[in-house]
């Protein structure tokens, strides 16, 4: 699957901010371009819905050492979550509702397949992500509680897009944010804007397949200690993009 250039551009842009923060984080994960790609476009085919998806990880297939020494933190805790240090291979949708109903699994998930004791996510996978459709990508308290399920990390994917539709854009709520590329889509893309429903230009970074235009995206990760995890994006070659602007010269 190509990655488009302008997901890669912010992909790029994210991962700088990435490199400079590492310090304020607790572990790395590293994402494969495609993958989050992938999860966007899912998020928007979606709408209104929120969607949980499941992650897992190659057990086969070990993150780059030379990006992992590069991006270490002076508080990085080794053996935080499940599958730290492995790439993340496969995405799976596991469920779609609203923000209260997407943490839980259908019934044909809590079944006899799996023990009571796994909690309602069920822990078939490592990681879990859930999308904040025209919301920031900040945990609530539910999701908080959600985490404590999750044996590795969970991740938030935030858009801003339009049309809207029944989701108008909902900024109201405290948290620190990670945006992709804020300052690449300004500079790259000054002509194109749309106006907002209260009459703000809005730069597009993308126009996603579903016919969206994209505003813009956020993504965090958190272990359930309330840890951060820095996540960096990763090309078909195992290393981050916009890697020879990253390493040190």
């Amino acid at each position: 699957m190509m990655v488009e250039a302008w997901l890669e551009e912010i992909m790029a842009s994210y991962n700088q901010e990435s490199y400079e923060a590492r310090d304020s984080y607790a572990a790395q994960l590293h994402m494969p371009g495609e993958i989050f790609q992938e999860l966007v476009w899912w998020a928007l085919k979606s709408l209104p819905d929120e969607i949980l998806v499941g992650l897992d990880i190659d057990v086969n297939q070990q993150q780059n050492p030379e990006v992992d020494e590069l991006f270490a933190s002076v508080q990085q805790v080794d053996g935080l979550f499940q599958g730290q240090g492995y790439l993340i291979n496969e995405a799976h949708i596991v469920n779609r509702g609203n923000s209260y109903s997407v943490h839980h699994l259908p019934e044909d998930w809590t079944d006899d397949i799996f023990a009571p004791s796994r909690g309602a996510r069920a822990g078939r996978f490592t990681h879990w992500l859930h999308t904040h459709p025209n919301a920031p990508a900040i945990p609530s308290g539910a999701d908080a509680d959600a985490a404590q399920e999750t044996p590795g990390v969970d991740l938030i994917l935030g858009l801003r897009f339009s049309p809207s539709g029944p989701l108008p854009w909902f900024d109201d709520v405290e948290g620190k944010r990670r945006i992709l590329g804020k300052e690449a889509t300004v500079k790259s893309k000054p002509n194109l804007a749309q106006k907002s429903s209260k009459g703000n230009d809005l730069s597009i970074v993308g126009i996603a397949p579903s016919g969206h235009a994209i505003h813009e995206v956020q993504l965090i990760a958190f272990h359930k200690t309330g840890l951060g995890v820095n996540v960096i994006f990763t090309d078909e070659n195992n290393l981050p993009y916009g890697w020879n602007s990253i390493i040190p010269r």
